[in-house]
């Protein structure tokens, strides 16, 4: 739609109120600032919902593999041969043979907490980049079959240091005449691992694959073969093909069946907050019906005489269209540009609120991260951009269509 100069002159005059239309100004305002702050809290919210979900993931898909080779009745024997297998499948990148058993670990004092153990060749550890980049100095060098590495959150809840000694005692005892005796080794602490998720450094315990076994009871044998594919979104496709090539009995989890209900909640929510969060807009779009039928009602003269003068009512119908949309547009624009610089910038803010109140905004014990995490989509972006523009448009149109439709001998005789 064009709009010549006599049309923008006239409604961008409308939209600076005079005294007695200060009312109608102000409305304007509400309603630019509700689309404002509307397009930057979606902008936000869905920045930090996207953050969220592929820091989750990395951090899952770091320590975790895209699948997982398990037998569902034993052990898996004979795992070289099966891993070997496994890694001549097209997108396998690397197959690891692990041991996994839940432990009560012990440390200084009274201090105990549940723990995982994982059992893995150290060699492979190594070439696991979210906990190798994340092991204290010195770590590998001192990791034998007689040490572990503790989550750092895990060694500070019992009060351990690396070169420390943790206790590990396990559920599943040794038969003896007198009862079941719980099974329990002392461990020297080679190191810590930082991932940054609260969830894996509370709680898990990397052992040499040979200790594992020793420990656990699995000579020979492993409870699962951890995979690694060059594309997660293709981590079902590929566990169809490696599923053919097992014998019968065995099957194969991918990281969205083993994380199913943690991605679900936080895919619904995303979806839940963008449609609470789009009423603001709505809200702010009804203000500029409001507002422009306010407008059209109290320049009920001058659209008469403009009429009088000439202008026809297509030319009525684009000044109020625009007197309208540049309210819109101009709030867009402002919550494009406070939405982005708020969503690049959430971790600094996160952090000066946290020093001004004293208080601890993002607990990493309870949101499984140690960061406040941002991920700015641009089609998202350009979703919420364009729908705010539209909304704008189509508030509007009734308000436009009624200046248009506006007898102006009626309008004068009752002036």
């Amino acid at each position: 739609m064009i709009f010549n100069t006599f049309e923008r002159m006239v409604a961008f005059r409308y939209l600076r109120a005079r005294r007695q239309e200060g009312f109608i100004s102000v409305i304007a305002i509400f309603s630019l600032l509700g689309i404002a702050l509307g397009v930057a809290t979606l902008i936000i919210v869905m920045s930090v919902m996207n953050g969220f979900r592929a820091e989750l993931l990395g951090r899952i898909l770091g320590i975790n593999g895209h699948l997982a080779v398990m037998s569902a009745t034993s052990d898996l024997g004979d795992y070289g041969a099966l891993a070997q297998k496994v890694k001549s499948v097209s997108g396998v990148l690397a197959v690891v043979p692990q041991v996994e058993g839940q432990v009560l670990a012990s440390g200084a004092g009274n201090a105990a907490s549940g723990a995982l153990v994982r059992g893995v060749p150290a060699e492979d550890l190594a070439k696991i980049p979210s906990v190798a980049q994340h092991l204290s100095p010195g770590t590998m060098q001192s990791f034998d079959e007689d040490s572990v590495i503790l989550g750092y959150r895990l060694a500070q809840k019992l009060g351990l240091r690396p070169g420390g000694e943790v206790k590990l005692i396990s559920p599943e005892g040794n038969p003896t005449p007198f009862g079941t005796v719980p099974r329990m080794k002392s461990y020297k602490v080679a190191g810590t691992f930082d991932v940054g998720m609260s969830e894996y450094d509370s709680s898990i315990v990397f052992m040499t694959l040979p200790a594992a076994q020793l420990f656990f009871k699995h000579p020979d044998a492993v409870t699962s073969l951890e995979i690694w594919v060059n594309n997660p979104d293709n981590a079902r496709a590929i566990g169809y093909r490696i599923l053919a090539g097992l014998p019968r009995g065995d099957r194969v989890i991918d990281w969205q069946q083993a994380n199913s209900s943690l991605f679900t909640a936080v895919e619904v929510e995303r979806n839940v907050m963008f449609l609470i969060l789009t009423l603001i807009i709505v809200v702010a779009a009804f203000n500029i019906i409001s507002s422009m039928i306010m407008m059209v009602k109290d320049k009920g003269h001058d659209i008469a005489i403009l009429r009088t003068m000439g202008a026809s009512r297509g030319m009525i119908l684009r000044i109020f269209m625009l007197s309208g949309a540049s309210i819109g547009i101009v709030g867009t624009i402002a919550g494009f540009a406070l939405g982005l610089a708020f969503a690049e910038n959430i971790e600094a803010i996160r952090q000066f609120i946290q020093r001004v109140a004293g208080v601890d905004v993002f607990n990493p014990t309870i949101y499984f991260l140690s960061q406040m995490p941002s991920k700015v989509d641009s089609i998202q972006v350009a979703y919420v951009v364009v729908m705010a523009l539209a909304l704008s448009f189509l508030a509007t149109l009734y308000p436009s269509w009624r200046a248009a439709r506006l007898d102006p001998v009626e309008a004068l005789r009752y002036e």
